[in-house]
């Protein structure tokens, strides 16, 4: 399977940030990718108020995505935001959406850490969510989930063999660090490939960048299911395919049984 990361760098507007996707998801396409996978708030970077630019899935935005995918017949992952409920205005959600698969997954765990209250305005996901492309199941995520191991397991456990994870990792001390290390932790106690996706750093581009906006480190990567990372594109804008052959996933987990073995659970 031919996987694009996008790892672009949003703007507040999504009407900009959509001509971008559609000009990634073109290219990607060429290449001849399965899927292309693009980051956390796709639709418009965080830095703004985020209610009146909230659309539902069947809304202009995430439809013009979805007509994209269909016009190149590639799969298609971006970060987008959905009404939320009662006071909290907003989802963080992720769609997917392709030929043969239209569906979507709302951010579970809601970052309210380093003084940031994601919580205060996002409504929360409930359950996780996996997908079929070609005869193989990937599980999604978004950003702070990452933390969380079970999740990863949980998808795993219920046929995952792929997990994408799309951030907009806030930068600071050791950030880019720890975004490496979790992404890698992950791929290794579920046995899985992780597609993690961030933000280009807008310092590559930028000399403006906002002081505690969440909007990206970079690094996104394609991580084995023994935590070696294959691809990491760096730091600044650009988009890399990725081959991976998730055949391999049952002999890494003959070999490493963890989802077998685990007894606290």
């Amino acid at each position: 399977m031919k996987i694009a990361l996008a790892q672009i760098l949003s703007t507040t507007s999504p009407a900009e940030n959509l001509e971008l996707l559609r000009t990634h998801i073109a290219d990607a396409a060429r290449q001849g990718a399965d899927l292309i996978v693009f980051p956390e708030a796709s639709m418009c970077a965080f830095g703004t108020t985020l209610t009146p630019i909230a659309e539902p899935l069947d809304g202009p935005w995430a439809s013009a995505v979805r007509a994209a995918a269909e016009h190149h017949g590639i799969t298609v992952v971006a970060g987008m935001f959905t009404p939320g409920a009662d006071e909290r205005t907003v989802r963080n959600t992720l769609l997917v959406t392709g030929p043969t698969v239209d569906t979507s997954y709302d951010k579970i765990h809601l970052y309210d850490a380093f003084g940031f209250h994601e919580s205060k305005t996002v409504t929360p996901g409930e359950h996780p969510v996996t997908f079929e492309l070609n005869g193989i199941t990937m599980g999604l995520a978004t950003c702070y989930d990452v933390r969380f191991p079970d999740l990863f397991l949980q998808m795993a456990e219920t046929g995952a063999v792929v997990n994408i994870v799309c951030a907009s990792w806030a930068s600071g001390p050791g950030k880019a660090r720890q975004w490496k290390l979790a992404t890698r932790a992950r791929a290794m106690d579920s046995t899985t490939f992780v597609i993690a996706v961030d933000q280009a750093d807008p310092a590559t581009v930028r000399d403006d960048v906002p002081a505690g906006t969440p909007l990206g480190v970079g690094h996104s990567a394609v991580i084995s299911p023994t935590g070696e990372v294959i691809k990491d594109l760096g730091t600044a804008p650009t988009m890399q395919l990725v081959g991976i052959d998730p055949s391999i996933i049952d002999q890494v987990r003959q070999a490493l049984p963890v989802l077998n073995n685990a007894r606290l659970r």
